[in-house]
């Protein structure tokens, strides 16, 4: 059987805040829209199902994300997920230029949870706490170019 990934979905505080910080980091907002009724309680197991999403993709045309603000029910906070929790980890972005992605992330006060790592010459990476405490990580291939 074939598969294909679609998506990341990311439940976010303020769906506005991180529209702009990823669009900063070079995705493209591909639509918009609220969503509720019972087709999304049956899909997601919550009952009264209300959020706005956003659906978000990479310039290479193969990732997206879709992000997700409750309207209802409210949304639960949690700690922000450490590196080494269980669960949805992070979301990892190639870049060109890795000072200049952390100069924008810098911009929304995101910054390196600890700094930015060589791995054996091949990548300069560095996770940041983005908007609504997701890890990001921000990767530029120091063999091309």
């Amino acid at each position: 059987m074939p598969i294909k990934l679609e998506n990341v979905g990311i439940a976010v505080r303020d769906i506005e805040e991180a529209i702009a910080f990823f669009t900063d980091l070079g995705l493209t907002v591909l639509g918009r829209d609220e969503v509720s009724g019972e087709w999304a309680d049956t899909a997601v197991d919550l009952d009264g199902n209300h959020v706005r999403i956003a659906m978000l993709q990479t310039p290479d045309g193969h990732g997206q994300l879709e992000l997700f603000e409750y309207i209802h029910p409210d949304a639960i906070e949690t700690e922000p997920t450490l590196p080494n929790e269980i669960g949805m980890h992070r979301v990892a972005f190639s870049v060109d230029d890795i000072d200049e992605a952390l100069a924008i992330a810098a911009k929304h006060g995101c910054h390196p949870l600890r700094g930015v790592a060589n791995y054996q010459d091949v990548y300069k990476l560095a996770y940041v706490r983005g908007p609504s405490g997701i890890i990001v990580m921000l990767a530029q291939d120091l063999t091309k170019g």
